[in-house]
């Protein structure tokens, strides 16, 4: 008996640490949000930052007078809180790896034994009622060091007391930025992580130790995405523990490297979806693209970031204020960062008065935290529309072209119903409008209009899901390649020029889960019936949907017209808090659409599954269309 009993037990043991050895299936509902809602990133961050004004020339002077007329301008009243230092700050790194500052520079972080300190500054920002963030980069070395080796403020001393970066010290830099010295946001960069492999002439010259490449912006099938992301969890996790009342910022800056696209929602709070931006109405473009594409990877907690506002100088100067304004808007549009770039010291009135509009303020701080969806999608023209808490709608008519343009707003652009009015409140004048069924209006080139929008709905008793992005997570999109998003505007850049063959393609995305489209890009369609609404995505993906006290959730599912596979089936699963809900049934190319209504009363996650064993993801977008809430 006792030998039967220990075989049994060693049986069940085997058992369990086979199960628990397994991969656990990513399509499993597991009744619980993933998206990051650590930290303090309710809304989108309002701030600024040094490095458009000043590069690495910076200094303490330049930053409190900063500071002084954010407060002085009511901008910090109006959110503006967070003041971020980017390079140029740093002296060496210390024998037994403590940073030094730079006390010539910030001299308040002068102490008698040398060590520096930057509480004194800190200090002085939060009894200014402000914030204040410090720049750091994920290796070992700097952008500056690789990209500016003789700009000004650079880290000074040995090889070794200029290696800056997180690399090798992330508890000990963490810990000290934010415990000893009191920071609140940090951003961090990447390019120790791409630019000081052996190759690099910096480092065969011997300035720097070569790292072995984790990143490569240009490709991201060179890119050791799990080991980048490996480090930036690292970092979350000395945050938590240096910050443990969770008042931080985390900035990823690897400018859309390394698929950071599907997963920097889930680590951080911003996440840089491109390059560097200039002071170039096409390089806007870029940058903007980079991020109007990916509304259903935005949430409370975790921002896209098209790079920081370049209002103040070249195209966004006071010369050119349609640009500027339209440049604001967008940002407010697509939920981004507000972070001011410009040397404030010097800024006229009419830039400041574009900082401080309060009703774009109010649609980039939007509670509700939806960041704007394309509703009409052109290369020359654009309608981005944002559902606000209050159930009204921002909307966005954007010129992208050079040349004058007339444009229609319609009523099913907004999800408004077309046989009653709308009103229509411009944000910049604060004139009052309307439409019904449908309205012409001209644009300016580069200008950007922009309405609150309210009137009947569509859904009487609810909202399409695509009309929240902001509650809509996609935990698994399906994308097993990813691939460059082919579809965001080329600009010259002005660190290249016309040098070489042009930017490529290079920012990966393309497949990703889309509101109102497919995730290539193609109008809703299931056996040759179109669809106004629903979320496109790739088959073998789990989307999780908060349910904010909704009773009902209605669906239309299928595999949409544009698969290339029509052989294989697709099962389409509903669960409640991980319990089963729904199911479609197989369903397969050219196969009409499934019914779904579904009771979600007393719900907190939904979670759509789209389930199709031994596919190619990329072959089988599929949709759930028209999905609802209702009340």
């Amino acid at each position: 008996m006792a030998i039967k009993t220990l075989a049994g037990m060693t049986a069940l043991l085997l058992a369990s640490a086979s199960a628990q050895a397994a991969p656990r299936d990513p399509l499993a509902p597991t009744g619980r949000w993933s998206a990051n809602t650590d930290g303090r990133a309710p809304t989108p961050p309002m701030g600024w930052n040094s490095w458009n004004a000043f590069a690495t020339d910076v200094d303490e002077e330049k930053v409190l007078a900063s500071a002084q007329r954010i407060v002085d301008t009511g901008l910090a009243a109006k959110g503006y809180r967070y003041v971020n230092l980017d390079e140029g700050w740093w002296d060496h790194r210390r024998a037994d790896g403590r940073m030094l500052v730079r006390a010539d520079k910030f001299p308040s972080a002068a102490t008698p034994d040398g060590a520096t300190s930057f509480r004194p500054f800190t200090d002085r920002l939060h009894a200014m009622g402000l914030k204040a963030g410090i720049y750091t980069d994920l290796g070992r070395n700097t952008c500056a060091q690789a990209y500016g080796p003789n700009e000004p403020n650079l880290p000074r001393g040995s090889v070794t007391e200029r290696e800056v970066g997180l690399y090798g010290h992330i508890d000990q830099d963490i810990a000290l930025y934010f415990g000893a010295w009191g920071f609140d946001y940090i951003k961090i960069d990447g390019c120790g992580l791409r630019a000081y492999g052996e190759d690099s002439p910096l480092v065969r010259a011997g300035r720097h130790r070569a790292l072995a490449p984790l990143l490569d912006l240009e490709n991201v099938n060179r890119s050791n995405i799990p080991a980048v992301r490996g480090m930036f969890e690292q970092v979350k996790a000395a945050l938590v523990r240096a910050d443990p009342d969770g008042d931080y910022l985390l900035s990823l800056c690897i400018w859309g490297s390394a698929n950071v696209r599907a997963w920097a929602k889930d680590v951080g709070n911003i996440s840089r979806t491109s390059d560097d931006i200039t002071p170039h109405w096409t390089r806007l473009l870029t940058n903007f693209d980079t991020a109007a594409r990916r509304p259903l990877y935005a949430h409370p907690g975790s921002w896209n970031d098209p790079d920081m506002l370049f209002i103040g100088k070249g195209e966004f100067d006071a010369e050119h204020l349609t640009e500027a304004r339209s440049h604001f808007a967008l940002w407010a549009m697509v939920s981004a960062p507000l972070l001011i770039g410009a040397d404030l010291r010097t800024t006229p009135q009419s830039l400041m008065d574009i900082f401080g509009n309060a009703a774009l303020i109010a649609i980039d701080q939007d509670p509700a935290g939806n960041q704007a969806v394309l509703a009409f999608d052109t290369d020359d023209f654009q309608i981005l529309v944002k559902t606000l808490a209050d159930g009204e709608k921002a909307v966005a008519l954007f010129n992208r072209t050079a040349a004058p343009i007339e444009a229609t707003l319609t009523a099913q652009h907004l999800k408004l119903r077309a046989d009653a009015p709308i009103a229509l409140t411009d944000v910049w004048t604060g004139a009052r409008s309307s439409l019904q069924g449908e309205r012409k209006f001209k644009l300016a080139p580069h200008e950007t209009l922009v309405f609150r929008a309210e009137g009947p709905r569509l859904l009487a008793d609810g909202f399409y899901l695509s009309e929240l992005p902001g509650i809509v997570n996609p935990a698994v999109d399906g994308v097993t390649a990813p691939m460059p998003d082919p579809s965001i505007h080329r600009a010259v850049v002005a660190w290249s020029g016309s040098r070489g063959a042009g930017q490529r393609p290079i920012y990966a995305g393309w497949g990703g889960a889309q509101a109102d489209a497919t995730p290539y890009g193609r109008e809703l369609e299931i056996a040759g019936k179109r669809l106004t609404a629903g979320l496109g995505v790739l088959a073998n993906s789990r989307l999780e949907v908060r349910n904010p006290g909704y009773r009902q959730l209605t669906l239309s599912v299928g595999v949409d017209d544009s698969a290339t596979d029509a052989s294989r089936p697709v099962t389409f699963t509903v669960y409640g808090d991980r319990k089963l809900l729904a199911s479609s049934g197989p369903l397969r190319r050219g196969m009409v659409p499934k019914s779904l209504a579904v009771n979600v009363a007393g719900v907190k996650l939904v979670e759509l599954v789209a389930r199709a064993p031994g596919a190619v993801n990329e072959k089988l977008p599929v949709v759930w269309g028209e999905a609802a809430y209702h009340r």
